[in-house]
């Protein structure tokens, strides 16, 4: 290895950027949080370095909020006021309660479908050995309230200790509304209850919609369909609605952002006024990966990244190290296995889907990789880092 190449692949860091409130200059402040950091720690900007900032931040900036009382309006106009099916909706008193308040408000009677032994992101009601133990098939079978509490009694989720099955019937009844709970995978089971809902799935809300207009419902609604447009001012999100919403205060929500093209193309002109670097950008909520002790996939958001420069469009191209190692140049060593991996690389053109050289490579997009290192990278807690900046993503062993 010659003195002339550099040591390091990806890097990951998390930038330090001051509390953003409403109406702050965000493309100003993380231009200026990077270029200081760089000053700072004593490195340089390069070409397709990646800045990365979390959509909290963005939202806030942009002072997109709505109360649980826009949430009711919105609710009461578009599913009618009276008995409301909310069906798999997920577990959390974060991204869930806080909307259900608002959703109990603008209704007089709540069914609530919860999907089982766990939603639709792996947060457990029952585990699957219980599922097993009391010979119920959880795609046919409905349970009532009462039929789940004696075949599986009290389950608390391990990580919040929060029983959500009474959570969130104590939660709808608090705000003034009956409260119906069962327990069902088929999006028709609804049906027998009412035929106004609203299906509070996220990734596969599209479908549980077609299945339920088809079967007859009378209304039907996404939550991506309430505050999609704004209530007496409130905020909104014309693409997403309560999507990717999260708790502001006990009756207040930050909605996903709206509109950050603007913003990442702002930054990257900004940086290549300052630098002459060309860099990309992306705004990032929740990175796309399962926890293996919880098994609870983190993907809360409706997508990782709402808004990304174009040079982050498309999916790596690249070819397997090991593969080559033990299989093209499998009698080669030394820098003679070296020169002959890095012309492969060199000489690697188009797609290489169906090259067995590229097996075992993640077809992942781009920015739903560089989203997830970026969340974990900026955690969820304390940090105080909401920029990330990536460096050498893009590099390969001939960089």
């Amino acid at each position: 290895m010659s003195d002339q190449e550099r040591r390091t692949g990806t890097v990951s860091r998390g930038i330090r950027c001051p509390i953003i409130r409403e109406g702050d200059d965000l493309a100003t402040i993380v231009t200026d949080s990077v270029l200081g950091a760089a000053k700072a720690e004593g490195f340089a900007l390069r070409d397709r370095d990646v800045i990365s900032v979390t959509e909290s931040i963005v939202a806030r900036s942009q002072g997109n909020y709505a109360t649980i009382d826009n949430i009711a309006e919105d609710v009461r106009n578009k599913l009618g006021g009276e008995t409301i099916g909310v069906i798999f909706p997920i577990l959390s008193r974060n991204r869930f309660a806080i909307c259900l308040k608002g959703i109990a408000k603008g209704a007089k009677k709540i069914v609530l479908m919860l999907s089982y032994p766990s939603d639709e992101v792996g947060n457990e009601l029952v585990s699957l050995d219980q599922i097993d133990e009391a010979g119920v098939n959880p795609y046919s079978d409905v349970l009532t309230l009462e039929k789940y509490r004696s075949l599986f009694g009290v389950n608390k989720h391990p990580f919040t200790g929060v029983d959500y099955v009474e959570y969130y019937g104590d939660l709808i009844r608090e705000c003034g509304a009956e409260a119906e709970i069962i327990f069902a995978n088929q999006p028709k089971t609804i049906l027998s209850y009412t035929d106004s809902v609203l299906t509070c799935d996220i990734h596969t809300r599209a479908r549980t919609k077609r299945i339920l207009k088809e079967a007859g419902a009378k209304r039907v609604c996404g939550l991506d369909d309430i505050l999609n447009a704004p209530v007496h001012g409130s905020g909104c999100n014309e693409k997403y609605g309560l999507l990717g919403s999260n708790k502001s205060t006990e009756d207040k929500i930050k909605l996903f952002p709206r509109d950050c093209k603007d913003l990442v193309l702002s930054i990257q002109d900004r940086i290549l006024k300052e630098t002459g670097k060309h860099v990309e950008v992306m705004v990032y909520g929740d990175g796309a990966f399962k926890d293996p002790q919880g098994k609870i996939w983190e993907l809360a958001d409706p997508v990782v990244s709402p808004a990304f420069t174009d040079g982050l469009i498309g999916t790596p191209n690249e070819l397997k190290l090991k593969y080559l190692a033990d299989n093209d140049f499998k009698d080669l060593s030394g820098e003679a296995l070296k020169e002959a991996i890095s012309e492969s690389i060199r000489k690697k053109n188009g797609s290489l889907v169906g090259n067995m050289a590229s097996q075992g490579t993640t077809p992942r997009q781009l920015t739903d990789l560089i989203g997830s290192l970026c969340d974990l990278t900026s955690g969820s807690g304390d940090k105080g880092t909401p920029v990330v900046l990536v460096q050498g993503y893009f590099d390969n062993y001939t960089s």
